[in-house]
């Protein structure tokens, strides 16, 4: 038997991971369904931002060997897209209010999140982000509202706001988007599991199945004395769509 590599050893003991992404309604969903649902596992997972970027991002991410997949969407696509989350929020109990984005950097608000992991504050800016931006229809590329976002957090609301300019937090960021692409991630929300990959909010449950089965397989103590990773699965989407934005 050959040895495995070091790529099959590093994804054969990675953390479960959550590509999320402030852009897009479904991962929005998909976040409340995993807090609401799958609290447990929530905790467990290395979340990690996915996103657009721009020139300057796009160059270093070049340069540094990696690419990102994103193919334009179409009129109908986007007119689906418009349809299909109406339905599913309905079916969430969720009221939303469409944001419109004029010229979005998507560093804003996705190296402004990273600021605020540091802080230990991550999934509380993540929350705080989609609520402005699908809830109260905000622009969260506007620094002025990342600001505010980060002062109701008790955040350096000047670090959030200018954290697109800040050159370390811009590396980490081309960082981000190389675990991107390593994993294949075409679109989100995005679940990786080892070698299982599931996208879009229909899969959530079939990942939290598959986490659970395999910790259960693993039988180590600290996976066994873990936070429970089951939950009532929250009401899924159209049977024949995964309800994921590419």
């Amino acid at each position: 038997m050959s040895e495995r590599t070091g790529a099959e050893r590093g994804r054969s003991s990675a953390p479960p991971r959550f590509y999320f992404s402030l852009r897009s309604p479904y991962s929005w969903l998909a976040y409340r369904d995993l807090i609401d649902g799958y609290p447990g596992l929530a905790d467990r997972l290395e979340w990690r931002p996915f996103f657009e970027p721009d020139e300057r991002s796009a160059k270093a991410l070049a340069q540094a060997g990696g690419s990102f997949s994103y193919v334009a969407m179409s009129r109908a696509k986007h007119l689906y897209i418009l349809q299909d989350v109406r339905r599913l929020t309905r079916e969430r109990g969720l009221r939303m209010t469409w944001p419109v984005d004029r010229d979005p950097v998507w560093e804003v608000p996705h190296l402004a999140y990273l600021a605020a992991a540091d802080e230990g504050r991550g999934r509380e800016f993540v929350d705080r982000a989609h609520r402005a931006r699908w809830q109260e229809g905000r622009d969260i590329c506007d620094r002025a509202v990342i600001g505010e976002l980060a002062r109701e957090l008790d955040l350096d609301a000047a670090r959030l706001a200018s954290a697109a300019d800040d050159p370390e937090l811009r590396a980490r960021g081309v960082e981000a988007l190389l675990a991107v692409d390593r994993d294949g991630v075409f679109g989100v929300p995005f679940f990786v599991d080892r070698y299982d990959k599931f996208w879009g909010t229909d899969r959530l449950a079939a990942f939290a199945d598959a986490v659970a089965a395999r910790t259960a397989r693993a039988g180590t103590r600290s996976e066994r004395t873990a936070a429970p990773l089951t939950g009532q699965a929250p009401p899924g989407g159209d049977g024949g769509h995964a309800g994921g934005c590419g």
